[in-house]
């Protein structure tokens, strides 16, 4: 439960939040990213490069849509086509995201073998616990 001191520290944290929920989950990411390096994308194309699910795709571009990250292009033919591209705001958004990228591909190893340590010392923990049950 928030109080009302703590929210008065920051109050620019509730909108900072609500902004990077929004922006920084995976799939609003990889479109991005996505959509900086091919320019143009229409919905298939997106569904089929980021095996992502075809709900998940539409929530997230019109998500993205109303923030002004992504433009929208109808155009009316038989079959009807859809083209998605980065608006001006959304190619300032790419930025963060390819430092951030870029970051996560240079630190694999080292997460890599983070996760293998921390993996190592949990299992040693529950045999020694189980040990350790055992013998009371």
């Amino acid at each position: 439960m928030r109080t009302d001191k703590k929210e008065a520290g920051c109050p620019e944290c509730l909108r900072i939040n609500e902004v990077l929920s929004r922006v920084g989950d995976r799939w609003s990411v990889l479109i991005v990213i996505s959509l900086a390096t091919y320019e143009v994308l229409r919905f298939n194309e997106l569904k089929r490069h980021l095996g992502i699910s075809q709900r998940m795709l539409s929530l997230t571009l019109r998500e993205l849509e109303r923030d002004g990250l992504v433009h929208r292009e109808y155009h009316p033919t038989i079959p009807p086509k859809v083209e998605y591209s980065l608006t001006d705001l959304g190619r300032s958004f790419y930025e963060p995201v390819k430092a951030m990228g870029y970051w996560a591909l240079e630190n694999l190893p080292n997460i890599d073998s983070a996760r293998s340590a921390y993996d190592a010392q949990q299992e040693a923990t529950k045999e020694a616990q189980a040990v350790a049950k055992k013998s009371a």
